[in-house]
């Protein structure tokens, strides 16, 4: 499933060429474990892509006959591959790291970038706090969509007092549903996933398609 090409670290939407998803996913495992920069990346994997075939646009027929201009490789869209999979794999390791803390650190606040770029869903969420342990962190731990920017902090009892702050809970504010996700251009079909949205009342939150999971 797509939640499970995710929580490995990887994703590239529309990509349904296995060549081209193995040489992009090596590239991303490597910038990730070696730290290689956005534009080395691109640079590197520029003319690995080009040989494929898989660059700039091509015209793709779909089951009924329509033909329609995609976009395949560029700089641009190889940056979003980049900043996706490197927050995706950053956030990854902070759930291993903030597990291994739960004793002494059992509160989990979220974080949003507060500013004009930050989608209003996302601010909503700024500051609530929940357990380490509450269903809503199974679906709402970030990213939550294409160039999703949150983050989450741990918080001790002390600090949580010493805040003011108050713990939410997802429990009976979690609901999830089957959304269109898009038509398989070759077939014809109509690909279905689950999505599942916090909505305590007050704010109302659902991840973009395909990213209601945990990638820890």
């Amino acid at each position: 499933t797509d939640a499970d090409v995710h929580a490995r670290s990887f994703t590239a939407a529309k990509v349904a060429r296995l060549d081209v998803l193995t040489t992009l996913q090596a590239e991303v495992q490597r910038a990730v474990d070696e730290g290689i920069s956005q534009k080395a990346f691109i640079r590197t994997l520029t003319p690995r892509l080009q040989k494929l075939g898989w660059w700039g646009k091509q015209i793709v027929v779909d089951s009924a006959g329509n033909a329609e201009e995609v976009q395949l490789g560029s700089p641009r869209r190889l940056a979003l591959i980049y900043n996706v999979n490197t927050r995706v794999a950053y956030n990854a390791g902070r759930y291993t790291q903030m597990m291994n803390n739960t004793d002494t650190h059992p509160f989990w606040q979220y974080v949003a970038v507060m500013d004009s770029r930050t989608r209003p869903a996302h601010s909503a969420l700024n500051g609530l706090v929940f357990r380490y342990d509450d269903p809503f962190w199974n679906t709402h731990y970030p990213p939550n969509g294409w160039n999703c920017r949150c983050r989450v902090r741990p918080l001790s009892q002390a600090r949580l007092d010493a805040m003011g702050l108050s713990v939410s809970s997802g429990q009976d504010h979690l609901s999830t549903r089957n959304v269109e996700a898009g038509v398989d251009k070759q077939t014809g079909e109509v690909r279905e996933m689950p999505v599942t949205t916090y909505s305590d009342g007050t704010r109302t939150m659902t991840p973009d398609v395909g990213w209601s999971y945990n990638p820890g």
